[in-house]
């Protein structure tokens, strides 16, 4: 316990303290402009050979004018993290590192500190002022993911933050600090939930942290994901830990497109997250605005965000990713509706809008595994439980001529076919379900065993149900079975 009390102090510690009375070795300076609006500015030093920490203190003016300065660090050969605006110092060590940093070796050469500029006001300037400091120090860890080959339905959280961003909670005897991963995982457990998604923004440097604490947690699966940060809208990426450019607008990233290549590239799911949500500057990039997407390389759309259930009262309204997801499934695309409590705060309480596990996604999957998790996403067979109960389930089912598919699949089926759907619905009135096809509501307050039918048309269509409670109030969530032509 001493150990890993000793552990968070030291990675929570601010390099301006562990500097005291030392002068810094280099101060880098600079000015931002209106000119710099939602660009990328490389800050770049030199870091001399020998070296196994370095600290950065970093500061700026303008605040007054709404200028907003972020931060993140490159070295000679790799990305080493991303703290955006919610820190003001930080460190790198060979073996450890401030959350929203990557530890490792310290190449000597050149090192960038990068500057992100979502917001500079036309005419507006600013100064700023990096001090780098460079000493010597270690520390270790590792760990490995459980893996349960039981297929089921699985119970989750897709999107949440933590020190290793812009997370943060009560703790000890600070009324806010920011918030240790430990605290999720806990928060996560006590919600019942069987797996999470840790989606700090452009980066993973919490894997470290989750992967020491997965072995006191055998029966929740901690994932590694992250919320990729642009000027033009957020998208979590689940899958891989290696650096992704989120730089869109620059030359390195200068499209949607080719950001999306280069996580389709590293194996990852893409989901575009709450994308109804307006852009500027009380919100800047939140709302996805990024022209030419290939919607063909989206898995998933968080069309339930807990952050907008506290802004709306409930999870429909202008906030709601259904129409932009919908839209989608019209265009003949089978994008997997999810749901996350965009979680800032381990400390909320489970009843309250954007606690941990408030939506919860649910998940069939072939077991209790990163790989058969996002199987499973990207499978379809996923509904939405907005208050993150611990036993409700949506299921759909549809036949015809002999044949069957469940949600998430696809049936071929003869124009003038009837289809029989069966819909389960349980800790829920089975009253409430209602049928969506093609966006449009077709039918609801069904008779109790869920059974309705369908007489296919002339082209695709595709048909889903969700579960309202008897003062209508939205509750579950589900995707569609997809019904295709079956040739003749």
């Amino acid at each position: 316990m001493l150990r890993w009390l000793i552990l968070v102090l030291l990675l929570l510690a601010s390099p301006a303290v562990a500097q005291e009375g030392r002068e810094p070795d280099l101060v880098l300076t600079g000015e931002i402009t209106g000119a710099d609006h939602q660009t990328y500015k490389s800050v770049t030093f030199e870091v001399p050979p020998g070296v196994t920490r370095l600290s950065v203190a970093f500061d700026y003016t303008g605040r007054e004018n709404r200028t907003v300065v972020d931060l993140g660090l490159l070295d000679p050969v790799r990305f080493r993290g991303w703290s955006g605006g919610n820190k003001k110092d930080f460190f790198v060590s060979t073996e450890a590192a401030t959350a929203s940093y990557l530890p490792g070796p310290l190449p000597a050469g050149k090192w960038t500190l990068l500057l992100g500029v979502p917001n500079a006001r036309p005419n507006s300037k600013a100064a700023y002022e990096a001090r780098v400091w460079f000493e010597k120090t270690p520390m270790p860890l590792p760990a490995t993911l459980p893996k349960a080959a039981t297929p089921g339905w699985y119970r989750g959280d897709l999107h949440m933050h933590t020190a290793h961003s812009d997370g943060g909670c009560t703790t000890g005897e600070a009324s806010r600090a920011p918030c240790p991963v430990y605290r999720t995982v806990l928060a996560a457990q006590a919600a019942g939930l069987d797996f999470i998604a840790v989606t700090d923004h452009n980066t993973t440097s919490q894997a470290e942290a989750l992967a020491e604490l997965q072995p006191a947690f055998p029966g929740l699966l901690l994932m590694t994901g992250r919320e990729v940060t642009t000027f033009q809208g957020h998208a979590n990426v689940f899958g891989p830990t290696a650096f992704i450019d989120f730089r869109l607008g620059s030359k390195t990233v200068p499209t949607i497109q080719s950001l999306q290549r280069a996580v389709k590239a590293a194996g990852g799911v893409f989901s575009i997250n709450h994308p109804a949500v307006p852009s500027g500057e009380q919100c800047m990039g939140c709302g996805w605005t990024a022209k030419d997407a290939d919607y063909d390389a989206v898995q998933a759309v968080e069309v339930a965000n807990g952050g907008n259930e506290k802004a709306l009262g409930g999870f429909e309204g202008v906030l709601s990713g259904v129409p932009f997801w919908e839209a989608q499934l019209n265009q003949g695309r089978r994008i997997t509706a999810i749901g996350g409590s965009d979680n800032h705060d381990a400390g909320i309480a489970h009843d309250k809008p954007s606690a941990v596990g408030r939506p919860a996604t649910v998940i069939h999957a072939d077991g209790l595994s990163t790989e058969a998790i996002l199987a499973g996403l990207r499978g379809g067979r996923v509904f939405i439980d907005l208050d993150g109960t611990r036993d409700r389930l949506l299921d759909l089912t549809a036949k015809a001529e002999g044949r069957e598919a469940v949600m998430g699949g696809a049936l071929a089926v003869r124009p003038g076919d009837t289809v029989s759907f069966a819909a389960t619905a349980v800790g829920a009135d089975p009253a409430g379900l209602e049928v969506i096809q093609d966006g449009a509501k077709i039918m609801q307050n069904m008779s109790a065993n869920g059974g309705f039918s369908i007489q296919m048309g002339q082209r695709p269509t595709w048909v889903r149900v969700n579960v309202r409670d008897p003062a209508g109030r939205l509750l579950m969530i589900g995707n569609p079975i997809y019904l295709t032509i079956a040739p003749r």
